[in-house]
């Protein structure tokens, strides 16, 4: 057997659903469309991307090394459409790949084992990456013939459809590599034409400030008020560009169970996510990836949904959250509860609570619904 194939047999082992092997070199466009994509801002706060910008377009300039880049590829795909949830307006939508376990620690456990493996029966070095580090995995993995990206910018597979996690392996061993994928997109502009803020200027091209998984996970600060609405009930990321992908009559379940949606975090209700404090937080949300936003940004994203829920029974939760500890927090109950509740009502409850004198964002937020 070839060390291609063993090396492939044995990720199929370890739980991987896809392995395919690429060049150091084979990424040389997508690093041009990176520096376009920064160029233009549209990385927002993502300041880690700036950094270290040259490693990402090219392997070697992160690890000299590396003679061959090997790609895998895990499947996530959910048993239920994902946009059933943001039909549940009293409830919470949570992206697909948030409601199990974290994959970057369960996927970084596998690459090691698989490294190890590698090392100890062909010899070399290797580096394991898990989206952590600057590697373009999705650009790497179309050159490695996994999949294409897609006009939404995300990885597409003929046998999985959207839902693929990636993870690396740098190695030092000259490998034969795969042929690069094909762009099977066509005409269809589903996932454009479904976006609920229009984060898509062009095909093939995303503003991440207007992207709801941007602005729920990455940004740190008041959410703007031309997304709020928008946002519905999403609350950690958003699925909704991937659920529409007509590649996705390929997908299937995802035969790994720690990615199968916790009970508790499929739709759970608003009403309960905020109430959270910051240890019931951790608690719920132990082993997920939702824990790394932290729960101030969490629950500032839970008064959005609850603002668009048009639930008025949600409004003493609201209200118990105009005292919390976080301008974010409050602020953003703020909006919900204008959207809430009429003029005079808010008026009332303002006058009841007072202005916040504690943060200058918060008191804009009471004026600006006055008004």
């Amino acid at each position: 057997m070839s060390m291609t194939s063993a090396i492939k047999e044995k990720a199929q082992e370890l739980g991987f659903d896809a392995v395919a092997f690429a060049g150091p070199s084979s990424i040389v466009s997508a690093a041009r469309g990176l520096n376009e994509f920064l160029t233009s801002g549209h990385q927002g706060t993502m300041d880690w991307l700036v950094r270290h910008a040259d490693r990402r377009g090219d392997p070697r300039v992160l690890w000299p090394d590396t003679r061959t880049v090997i790609l895998l590829a895990v499947n996530y795909g959910p048993s239920i459409d994902p946009l059933t949830q943001v039909e549940r307006h009293n409830r919470a939508a949570i992206s697909v790949y948030a409601q199990g376990d974290d994959y970057h620690d369960v996927i970084k456990k596998r690459l090691k084992v698989l490294g190890r493996w590698m090392i100890e029966n062909f010899g070399g070095d290797i580096k394991v990456f898990v989206d952590t580090a600057p590697v373009m995995e999705k650009p790497l993995a179309m050159a490695a013939g996994i999949g294409w990206q897609g006009k939404h910018t995300n990885l597409v597979s003929r046998d999985f459809g959207s839902w693929l996690f990636l993870g690396s392996i740098f190695s030092t061993l000259e490998l034969p590599i795969d042929g690069a994928s094909s762009d099977h997109c066509g005409a269809c502009q589903n996932c454009l034409d479904v976006c609920p803020t229009a984060a898509f200027p062009a095909p093939y091209k995303l503003d991440a400030r207007r992207c709801i998984s941007y602005l729920t996970i990455e940004h740190k600060g008041f959410i703007p008020l031309e997304f709020r609405t928008p946002m519905g009930n999403r609350i950690y990321g958003c699925d909704d560009c991937l659920a529409v992908c007509p590649w996705n009559k390929f997908a299937q379940q995802s035969r790994e169970s720690k990615f199968h949606p916790r009970e508790e975090l499929r739709t759970p209700l608003l009403s309960e996510l905020a109430k959270l404090d910051d240890p019931a937080f951790r608690q719920l949300f132990s082993k997920s990836p939702v824990k790394r936003i932290g729960r101030d940004r969490f629950v500032r994203n839970v008064m959005i949904a609850i603002g668009n829920s048009a639930d008025t029974s949600l409004v003493s939760i609201v209200k118990a959250r105009l005292k919390d500890p976080s301008p974010l927090v409050r602020g953003m109950a703020v909006w919900a509860l204008s959207q809430l509740v009429g003029a005079d009502t808010f008026c009332l409850i303002r006058d009841e609570h007072g202005a916040d004198e504690g943060d200058e964002r918060v008191r804009k937020e009471w004026q600006r619904a006055i008004n």
